[in-house]
């Protein structure tokens, strides 16, 4: 069976300089486009088959919901610095097939 890489939608809230350090490195990565709803932003993304990134708790109810999504990974900007982002975007890029994150919530935490 072939795997299917991760990808990524980082919510326009989040720095550009995640998507630029990430795309450095090979990842695939867009961003939203602003002032766009969550529900658009996170339709969007599956449609797209690309993991939600976001700081919104908004992601979390609309995930709690039911709303079928291709993953959700939660930060908070003021609590995680760019380099935690892309550290952790990369661990999940490097180890993770796009199916295993189907409907799940991941939370991002510190790399060292």
């Amino acid at each position: 069976m072939a795997t299917r890489r991760v990808s990524f939608y980082l919510d326009e809230s989040l720095s550009p300089k995640i998507v630029e350090q990430l795309r450095k490195q090979g990842v695939d990565i867009i961003r939203g486009q602003l002032r766009d709803d969550d529900s658009v932003h996170l339709e969007r993304a599956a449609e797209m088959g690309r993991v939600a990134c976001v700081e919104d708790d908004d992601f979390l109810k609309l995930a709690s919901q039911g709303i079928e999504h291709a993953g959700i990974i939660k930060g908070v900007q003021n609590l995680h610095s760019i380099g935690d982002w892309v550290k952790y975007l990369r661990l999940v890029h490097a180890i993770y097939d796009a199916d295993e994150l189907l409907n799940d919530v991941f939370f991002v935490f510190r790399v060292d």
